[in-house]
């Protein structure tokens, strides 16, 4: 099985490293990611510049762009074979609710999603970053079932795995995005040269967290595995949008 794996923090990120080993054992691993951290670049695409593919020394490959372009550069110009699966992460942080969004790290899964490729996005659901083992073993074990009951259809699926030790976890749920109160206001602040700077504030509190939803499951110390889908159209309002253009 030949597996891509990218992320949103970049090529140096801990919790590539520990997902490309734990994959290595099942699986032939290419890492394709950023040369820097690239959190909340959502599914951009770089077209102003050419890209770069550089080699680090352990192997990993690294690219001046963005996740999105990571996945689509290796998969239509790099591999020499389209791979089974493209795997990003593990995020240093959740991506829940309205964060997949923004999150580069979804959108490096959703690349290869629309390019015809199975896909994981997993995240650590907390920014202690304790327990990235915990993670890759959920990875490993979708990746053993995804091999042993393949399914007929790319998916894309959200993982989200609690902060704790492997043995704490509570199960796996399959869940849906939850949703989370506006985010914060931005921060106003004075650089040194004394010129107003702002800096994005924190996402907001979680609104929709009840049963059934990823916040949910995480705060029940469950893994949380969302199927996503790429389709934008607000099917309930075709109706009503065909009506008020026929008066």
């Amino acid at each position: 099985m030949r597996i891509l794996l990218s992320n949103d923090d970049g090529y140096f990120a801990p919790g590539l490293a520990i997902l490309a080993e734990a994959l290595s054992a099942i699986a032939d691993i290419t890492v394709v990611a950023p040369e820097r951290d690239r959190s909340g670049a959502s599914n951009s695409l770089t077209l102003d510049r050419p890209l770069m593919l550089r080699q680090a020394h352990n192997g990993f490959y690294y690219v001046n762009g963005t996740p999105t372009d990571c996945v689509h550069l290796a998969v239509t110009g790099m591999l020499a074979e389209l791979p089974d699966m493209v795997i990003s992460g593990i995020n240093h942080g959740a991506n829940m609710g309205d964060d997949t969004v923004y999150s580069g790290t979804v959108a490096a899964a959703t690349e290869g999603f629309l390019l015809g490729v199975p896909a994981i996005a997993v995240s650590l659901a907390s920014f202690a970053g304790g327990h990235y083992a915990s993670a890759a073993r959920v990875v490993v074990s979708l990746v053993e079932r995804m091999l042993a009951n393949p399914v007929d259809t790319p998916v894309l699926l959200n993982v989200n795995v609690p902060d704790v030790p492997h043995e704490a976890l509570q199960g796996l749920r399959v869940t849906r995005l939850g949703r989370r109160h506006k985010a914060e206001p931005v921060v106003q602040s004075t650089n040194p040269r004394g010129q107003t700077v702002y800096w994005v504030g924190a996402a907001g509190a979680a609104q929709d967290a009840g049963e059934g939803t990823d916040f949910h499951a995480i705060a029940q110390q469950c893994v949380s595995i969302t199927p996503l889908q790429i389709d934008l159209t607000h099917y309930r309002q075709l109706d009503m949008l065909r009506g008020w253009l026929a008066q």
